[in-house]
Parts: C-alpha cells; structure tokens; sequence
C-alpha cells in the first residue's frame, strides 16, 4: 500500500462547492492588525472622486444615495481630498492599529483641509502627528530606529521636497 501526504487548501466557489488550490490564499499572508479608519476614508474619497469624473456617478446626493450615507457625511470624506498630496500619502500609509482606537480620526483633519494653503496644512498635520501619533515597532514603521536616528521623542523629521518623506515619531512620556 502507498500512502501519499500532501497539503490541499481548499476555496469556497460561489455555489457552495469546495475548489483545491495548489496554494494558499493571499488572505492568509495579511499583517496583523486593522488598517486605520481614516486610511480607509481617504481611500474611499479617491475612489469617489474618479466615481464622479467618469461620470459614473451624476453628482455627490447621488453618490450618497449610492454609499447609503448622508449627503453632509460624503462632504466630509470628499473634503480629504483638499489636504497637501503628501498629507494624503501619509493617510494611506499609516500603520496598521494592533489594538486599541485610532490615534488619528477624520475630525481632527477638518481644520487641516479648510486650510487653503498646503504650507499650513503642513504645519497643522506635524503638530497632530506630534501629539496624537504613538507608534508601535512594526517593519512598516522606522520610529523603532527614530531615537538612533538622532529625533528627540515626538520629533518629525522631514527629509524635504525630494519626495522623500519620512515622518518619524517615538512615543512621548507624560
């Protein structure tokens, strides 16, 4: 008799049946923790604004109809879409929150987009970063090597125009 051992992942087709796969899902390969709320809001406003420029979408009461939410709520979340380009990159790139509630929340980041010059935008979203951002070590955040870095705990660093933007910041003590 031979017996033969070998691991089968096995996927749920539309129909109820069970498909094997040579692989594993990419859903088993996700990082621990939870992509912010406000990540996710930027996201879905880029994803609403080429809604309404391809003219999928008439006007934004029909794409609050269309994302059941009130047409102020859609308001809120189009207006991400008035921060500085590199305050918008930083949204989609915030680590991942292992527990515990979001440090940064899409109030916060009204008065930042109100501000029509990007200059205090800047301005305005360090000083929320400084205050509000405790990072946890992760490989997609370098604060673990901010403090050898030479920034003092709560400092940003900013590498400048070059596109290279890095903001760096340690845990503050109170």
């Amino acid at each position: 008799m031979i017996t033969i051992e070998r691991k089968i992942h096995l996927r749920p087709t539309k129909h109820g049946r069970k498909q094997i796969r040579k692989e594993p899902s990419p859903l088993e390969d996700v990082k621990p923790g939870r992509v912010p709320r406000v990540a996710r809001l930027m996201a879905l406003a880029i994803r609403f604004e080429r809604l309404l420029h391809e003219g999928v979408v008439a006007d934004q009461p029909a794409l609050a109809r269309l994302a059941h939410v009130s047409q102020p709520r859609i308001t809120q979340i189009m207006n991400l879409l008035h921060l500085a380009p590199d305050i918008q990159e930083e949204l989609l790139l915030l680590p991942r929150v292992r527990s515990g509630r979001d440090p940064i929340h899409e109030k916060m980041l009204r008065p930042v987009a109100a501000e029509v010059d990007w200059g205090r935008q800047r301005e305005l979203w360090r000083a929320i970063v400084r205050e509000r951002v405790v990072t946890q070590p992760s490989e997609c955040n370098p604060a673990a090597e901010a403090t050898d870095s030479g920034v003092e705990a709560g400092e940003t660093r900013d590498a400048g125009e070059s596109g290279d933007r890095l903001l760096a910041t340690t845990p503050q003590r109170r």
